[in-house]
């Protein structure tokens, strides 16, 4: 097999492009985009630049509807898209549209021009339930999407930290494949729960239990003689969906998954530099302690009814022997969701570094510092996602594509740990 070109969508910082080469020189990007709306500096493009300008690929940092039309040919396309207001409506020339500034329907008119052979986005956990009052219509309007134009699909939630890796971070996954690929020919209606605990992209990668629980189990429909068009699905579609599913034509199968516990665990004690800057130590603790600690208060609403609220303590210092929470754009300020940890070689309290954080997504050190502030190094971090899951999505892929062996999460979070 040759080489695999990529395109890349949304590509912040380029954590999608590091793992996949990390897993194999034979996927090439030829192609990526990088835009942040409403910002006169664009950090997170400067920095993917600096790192791949000179690698053969055409790098683009523009709105992505504007320049869509510019994605060449290529066989994998990546991205990770914001989760927002996928509904669509009739126009008055009897034809769909979605909500201007939607970044899906870019996505979904590039699919449609390339027909890529392989799909792997990435999105935020609560993907698959929004929104709140019409649960699951904007998961199941991207699952007809992917099946009106060809492709087999398989998606999974997953939490880094339950694969060995150094972050509580939950995100969607989503694979999808085109229906001629011989994988997606693999798969009938009939080997549904196969797929997801077995012999599927996401199980093979991250393995889990045997376990199912016969209360989160779904089993349904979404073609022509459920929902006649994609306008049916955005006024009518509610589902339930779980960590775990797949869709082979129109059906689709989805159940909460139960990780297996991995057999090393990377911990946020494993991550710290040492001999760290004083600027570091500058906490005022006392507002940390107030800002982590359980709070309750009386809040007044708009219409000026008020309400109770309250939330609970956050761990004060952050447990070293744990993996990291998810790291949020506000990392490394003064924030109730910043980590704040006591240093095992000063005995003191500090934040954490740029570097710090760049390892607990699975960065190279220094992969940031390409000429951004610390603020937005933090905050480029706090967006990025945990590049060795992609490197494991990576290293299954080329599997099913013909070319190598797989390698699972697990070994290779142990080979992180060696090289810290």
């Amino acid at each position: 097999m040759g080489e695999i070109k990529v395109v890349e969508l949304f590509a912040g910082v380029g954590g999608l492009r590091v793992g996949l080469e990390n897993a194999s020189s034979d996927f090439k990007t030829v192609w990526a985009n990088q835009w942040e709306p409403g910002r006169k500096n664009q950090f997170a493009f400067d920095c993917y630049d600096h790192h791949f300008r000179d690698t053969g690929s055409v790098n683009v940092n523009d709105d992505i509807a504007k320049v869509k039309n510019q994605v060449p040919e290529h066989d994998l396309l990546v991205g990770g898209f914001p989760c927002q207001d996928y509904s669509v409506a009739a126009t008055k020339a009897k034809g769909i549209e979605g909500k201007k500034g939607v970044l899906w329907w870019s996505i979904h008119d590039i699919i449609k021009n390339r027909h890529p052979k392989y799909i792997i986005l990435e999105n935020v956990d609560r993907l698959v339930r929004s929104p709140v009052k019409q649960r699951g219509r904007d998961f199941g309007i991207i699952l007809r999407c992917l099946a009106d134009e060809g492709y087999y699909v398989e998606w999974r939630i997953i939490n880094a930290a339950e694969y060995g890796l150094q972050q509580r971070r939950r995100r969607t996954f989503i694979f999808a494949c085109r229906n001629d690929v011989p994988f997606a020919r693999t798969y009938e209606d009939n080997y549904f729960e196969d797929v997801v605990r077995k012999e599927g992209f996401f199980a093979r990668a991250f393995p889990i239990t045997g376990k199912i629980d016969s209360k989160k189990v779904n089993k349904f429909s979404i073609g022509v003689s459920d929902y006649e068009t994609l306008v049916d699905v955005s006024d009518e579609f509610t589902e339930d969906f779980y960590r775990g599913g797949v869709m082979t034509g129109y059906g689709i199968y989805t159940r909460e998954v139960e990780p297996k516990p991995p057999s090393t665990q990377i911990t946020l004690g494993d991550l710290l530099q040492k001999d760290v800057d004083e600027r570091y130590y500058k906490v005022d603790l006392e507002k940390w302690r107030y800002m982590k600690g359980a709070k309750k208060a009386l809040r007044t609403r708009k219409d000026g009814s008020t309400y109770h609220y309250s939330e609970g303590a956050i761990p004060f210092p952050d447990i070293l022997e744990r993996p990291g929470r998810t790291m949020l754009t506000s990392e490394g300020s003064v924030n109730r969701s910043s980590h704040l940890i006591l240093d095992p070689q000063t005995g003191r309290y500090r934040i954490l570094t740029p570097v710090e954080c760049e390892r607990l997504n699975g960065f190279p050190d220094g992969w940031t510092d390409t000429g951004m502030s610390e603020r937005q190094r933090y905050f480029t971090m706090g967006n990025a996602l945990v590049v060795p899951l992609i490197e494991t999505m990576g290293r299954c892929l080329m599997a099913i594509d013909g070319c190598t062996p797989e390698a699972s999460v697990t070994e290779q979070s142990s080979k992180q740990v060696s090289k810290q």
